[in-house]
């Protein structure tokens, strides 16, 4: 997993981000992981005019599409802002890159954050993000993928249903605040693996951005039994290695049969 501080528009976003998935490349790792907005952190809409590319023209994309290319491996880009085509407001997209360079899956994120957070910031993605609807997972040589976004983290259902669809891993890039991060980052991706009995791969934004946001980092890989087995301790620029054994996946579930176990109840 690779943890990013994103600039403001994407030839700067490649520039900062390449560099780290070589380094990646060259441990060895297969499936490389990068956060939420790999492409462009930008809030101020100010300047953000002209930033937001289709998928198929974004500079960011393409050069992430062409260097999976050059080193044969995959690569998750936990996010990038594209423009939607549904309507003015972009789409917040999870992109699994393939080893030939092709896109394999795409997410659109579903839950989108509209909150006033602790520290007095006012955060509402809705305004200029387009919300998906529907959950995703897509096979992979190690296994099966479910992807989310984020504020994802914060609905369970839509992670049972990933458990449900029988995923071996699931994907949380995100760019997390400083005070939620602070107080929910790990604990969420803890009962999200412990719940769905799966690995949590969760690569992060860190560090202070050019629109002046602050994200947590502390990116992190959990495994099926709520264990963190992999973390970064800091908010910098950064590569984190883990090797997953997908067998804990199974031990998870025969020694905890949960997904098995759920029933319908009435309305309160």
């Amino acid at each position: 997993m690779v943890q990013l501080t994103t600039p403001a528009d994407a030839p700067a976003a490649l520039d900062h981000a390449a560099p780290l998935v070589r380094e990646a490349a060259a441990t060895g790792a297969k499936l490389i992981l990068l956060p939420e907005c790999a492409n462009l952190v930008e809030q101020r809409r100010e300047f953000k005019t002209g930033k937001v590319a289709s998928e198929d023209e974004d500079v960011f994309v393409l050069g992430v599409r062409a260097l999976a290319k050059e080193l044969s491996v995959s690569v998750l880009i936990g996010s990038v802002i594209v423009a939607s085509g549904r309507d003015h407001r972009a789409a917040n997209r999870t992109l699994l890159i393939g080893p030939d360079g092709e896109v394999q899956a795409r997410y659109d994120k579903i839950h989108l954050f509209d909150a006033d957070t602790p520290d007095g910031k006012s955060y509402r993605e809705s305004a200029t993000m387009c919300p998906g609807n529907q959950a995703v997972v897509t096979n992979t040589p190690w296994g099966r993928l479910g992807l989310s976004i984020c504020y994802d983290v914060r609905f369970a259902y839509l992670y049972r249903a990933l458990a449900k669809a029988g995923v071996d891993m699931i994907a949380v890039p995100a760019a997390f605040t400083v005070p939620t991060g602070r107080a929910h980052w790990e604990v969420m991706l803890r009962a999200r693996a412990i719940e769905t009995g799966a690995f949590i791969l969760a690569p992060a934004q860190g560090g202070a951005h050019e629109d002046g946001r602050h994200t947590w980092g502390h990116s992190l890989v959990v495994n099926p039994w709520g264990e963190v087995i992999a973390r970064l301790d800091h908010d910098r620029p950064a590569v984190l290695t883990a090797t997953l054994d997908l067998a804990e996946v199974t031990r998870a579930r025969q020694a905890l049969p949960q997904l098995h176990h759920d029933r319908a109840i009435g309305s309160v």
